[in-house]
């Protein structure tokens, strides 16, 4: 019989006013530049045709390598250090910008694929790679080298003065989506979590634009083994916000429960709290991640993510036993979020035509300056002042069964992906045609 975990503290169905779409502060969030792509693959190796040139990685702290972790695509910014040091007899690369296996839509060649703050380390014997073929990106770092990076990378002392701000803009989002007024009032969830057995299903209200999800637990087996993650009745094109509390919190899932095409980019799981968060599993993670706390430690062990990942504090991108090959993949957040007060003046946009005004963050505590954040080329639409969630929008709703597949394979090593839709796990299509025109009149109307 399933216990419920949280359940819904707003009427279900209930109208509220729109509120301004301001998913990310700094311009974060969709993709930018005029070669995005119409629809969003899902995790391939085709020939690279489009560039994003926004963030895809924020880390706040340090960024470590380590075990067999394989790459990172998309844009990367880390205040702190990069540290590579992966255990022998895996492979020696560590890929950045560019990954064989993704959604192949990297920044643009020239563009910088990592910016550091700190020093800048690859062990001995292994290689940090920015480019693959004809796709090129550059590595640029403020403090020291160690090891060997191609193409060569660039000095500049000033390389991450642009995102500086980011770090504290970030730990504000994540408080806002979170709580409503201060730390004891949380927000309200219009969506149940209920956990059957070692399974979580997340219940949307059917109807409202935002659905918000309260959970205060690991999603994890008893014995923090794998479990499954499912969602149902969330209407196409809502913004999907997974508030996870606490301050120490695990995620461990398995190929074999995701919901319904389109989700992956108005997903987004926040930990406004947490200091210490494991993620791990044999599963694709569908969404994005955003955390708050600057002093927390991500682990990140998961086949892959699928997904923007921001993150105030550290990360460390790691594989679990004999497993190896694990990566970030680059896609875009597209959902509209909570307003959560007004923003600091834009800035240059988060591209490597961004000036860099003043001296970096150190290596041992990369600090916020108060330098404004990055943003798109056009300013982002002003947040709203209302808490209050976007109206529901009349698109159909999706179920699926009840029963999880079973839980089967083990971490490939390779990147490749199949399977079903999952928090870990693929479908055949990302898109039906109806959301992938609400997807691309949603991206059009954030670049007007």
């Amino acid at each position: 019989m399933a216990v419920t975990v949280a359940a819904a503290a707003a009427m279900v169905g209930a109208v509220a006013p729109t509120a301004a779409a301001d998913p990310l502060p700094g311009g974060l969030g969709p993709c930018l530049g005029d070669d995005c792509p119409p629809a969003w693959l899902d995790p391939h190796n085709d020939l690279v045709i489009h560039h994003d040139s926004n963030i895809n990685i924020f880390v706040g702290g340090d960024y470590l390598v380590r075990e067999a972790a394989a790459e990172a695509e998309g844009k990367i910014v880390t205040l702190g250090k990069f540290d590579m040091t992966k255990r022998e007899g895996v492979s020696e690369i560590y890929n950045v910008g560019v990954s064989g296996v993704g959604s192949r839509v990297p920044p643009p060649n020239d563009a910088d694929y990592l910016t550091v703050g700190g020093d800048l380390t690859v062990q001995s014997g292994k290689r940090l790679l920015a480019e693959e073929g004809p796709n090129h990106g550059v590595v640029r770092y403020a403090q020291g080298l160690s090891g060997t990076v191609i193409p060569a990378p660039v000095h500049d002392a000033d390389a991450t003065d642009p995102y500086t701000a980011l770090r504290d803009q970030l730990t504000a989002a994540s408080h806002c989506y979170a709580y409503d007024d201060n730390e004891d009032h949380r927000r309200p969830a219009n969506g149940t979590v209920e956990k059957d057995g070692a399974d979580t299903y997340f219940s949307g209200d059917g109807t409202s634009a935002l659905q918000v999800f309260s959970v205060d637990a690991d999603l994890t087996t008893e014995a923090g083994d794998q479990a499954g993650i499912f969602f149902r009745d969330i209407p196409d094109g809502a913004t999907v916000l997974v508030n996870v509390y606490g301050s120490t919190r695990n995620i461990s899932t398995y190929m074999g429960s995701l919901p319904q095409s389109g989700l992956r980019e108005h997903l987004m799981w926040n930990f406004p709290d947490a200091t210490t968060i494991g993620l791990k599993g044999t599963g694709q993670f569908q969404g994005s991640v955003l955390i708050g706390q600057q002093s927390s430690v991500a682990t990140l062990a998961m086949s892959g993510t699928n997904g923007r990942f921001y993150s105030a504090g550290s990360l460390t991108h790691t594989s679990e036993g004999e497993s190896g090959g694990q990566e970030l993949h680059a896609y875009p957040f597209e959902g509209d979020l909570p307003g959560c007060g007004e923003e600091p003046s834009p800035s240059p946009s988060p591209t490597d035509e961004s000036p860099s005004p003043s001296p970096s963050p150190t290596d041992e505590s990369p600090s916020p300056s108060p330098t404004p954040s990055p943003s798109d080329a056009s300013p982002a639409p002003s947040p709203s002042s209302s808490e209050s969630t976007p109206a529901p929008r009349p698109t159909p709703t999706h179920s699926w069964p009840p029963g999880p597949p079973h839980p089967g394979g083990q971490l490939p090593d390779t990147g490749s992906r199949g399977g079903e839709w999952v928090i870990g796990g693929i479908a055949a299509a990302l898109l039906v045609a109806g959301s992938a025109a609400t997807l691309m009149a949603r991206r059009a109307r954030r670049r007007g």
